[in-house]
């Protein structure tokens, strides 16, 4: 579990020295900010904390967006300039690659105190088959970037559709998937918004995934409004994200941005990270019923995650789309207007 002051020096004494081991380029870490100055110190000036953090965990009111897109140029232009760098593992989206030793089994299996189960996911598909347990299911990875997820989900057996706004993350996927015939076959890339897919495929799609992108989605109740109209009942929204903590600004803005300087100041917005106490209710009200949510921590000395009990810094989460009269009563076709809405969707993953 990660708290404290003493935490934090240990991990700016541990971070430092791997910076210095690797030359002084320190490499991303997506979610909890791997990296902090030579000393170890951490400082927060006035103008750089947050407005407001009484208490471990803040919970804001999203407004609907009226806007015809969510998608910020300024950080689609950052993302841009990243897009060449997906498929290096010792590169700016390191954590992301070995981030997938965890995800993926929480995807394929689920999550419940602590033991991985197999009765979620591989319950739905209508064969089950061995080396293909994802065999029939129809994933749809929203904000996939370079298909770092997606191809694990492929090998497994699934049909993954990954999509992603900007096309220079989309060239990648297909160049990099096109290695693989088997992947070829199972995973299609679109250039395309959520949105987009909720005009073509209403209820197709048996699970959503939603890895890195919710801190990034300008309108956080109506990307969710969005995932539930194509899932199918009784379909799964993996989930990992961001808390909204003191421990997640000091990690993952103060020192990866403005101190170390290892992800692109701005990359992140503390304003739009995202409690689990939110997400439950805004999942809760919009026909979801929340299965699990477990606290995840990166170690910058191993390059590996793990599951913690503290949700202070990184979470997952799984939830289910209710079937039946319940959820057609909590999730009622999308108007036009809402419909227009849902551009504040998918983002790239970072």
């Amino acid at each position: 579990m990660v708290g404290g002051g003493g935490t934090i020096r240990a991990f700016v004494r541990a971070l430092s020295g791997r910076r210095a081991a690797a030359g002084g380029r320190g490499e991303l870490s997506c979610c909890t900010g791997a990296l902090l100055n030579r000393n170890g110190s951490v400082r927060l000036s006035p103008s750089s904390a947050p407005t407001d953090l009484n208490g471990s965990m803040v919970t804001t009111r999203r407004l609907l967006s009226t806007s015809q897109s969510s998608v910020d140029p300024k950080e689609l232009r950052k993302f841009q300039l990243l897009a060449h760098s997906w498929w290096d593992e010792q590169g700016e989206y390191s954590a992301l690659h070995s981030m997938n030793d965890i995800r993926v089994p929480f995807i394929r299996c689920g999550f419940e105190d602590g033991c991985f189960y197999g009765d979620t996911v591989l319950n739905m598909g209508s064969t089950y088959q061995r080396g293909s347990p994802l065999s029939g299911i129809k994933i749809l990875d929203v904000g996939c970037g370079g298909g770092l997820l997606s191809e694990p989900l492929g090998r497994l057996g699934a049909s993954v559709t990954g999509i992603d706004p900007l096309e220079e993350n989309i060239r990648v996927a297909d160049q990099h998937k096109s290695f693989d015939p088997v992947l070829a076959k199972r995973i299609q890339y679109k250039s395309s918004s959520l949105e987009e897919i909720v005009e073509e495929s209403v209820e197709m799609f048996d699970v959503i995934v939603a890895s890195e992108v919710v801190e990034h989605v300008a309108d956080l109740e109506m990307f969710i409004k969005c995932c539930c109209q194509v899932l199918k009942p009784g379909g799964s929204l993996f989930v990992t994200t961001i808390n909204k903590t003191q421990l997640s600004y000091i990690l993952g803005i103060v020192v990866a941005e403005k101190i170390a300087g290892i992800v692109p100041e701005g990359a992140h917005d503390w304003e739009k990270f995202v409690p689990p106490e939110e997400l439950e209710h805004l999942l809760e009200a919009n026909g979801f019923s929340v299965k699990t949510v477990n606290g995840m921590l990166y170690n910058p000395l191993t390059e590996s995650w793990s599951w913690i009990e503290s949700t202070s810094i990184n979470y997952a989460l799984h939830a289910v789309k209710s079937g039946g009269q319940a959820q057609t009563s909590q999730t009622e076709p999308l108007s036009e207007m809402e419909s227009e809405q849902c551009s504040a969707t998918a983002g790239t993953s970072v």
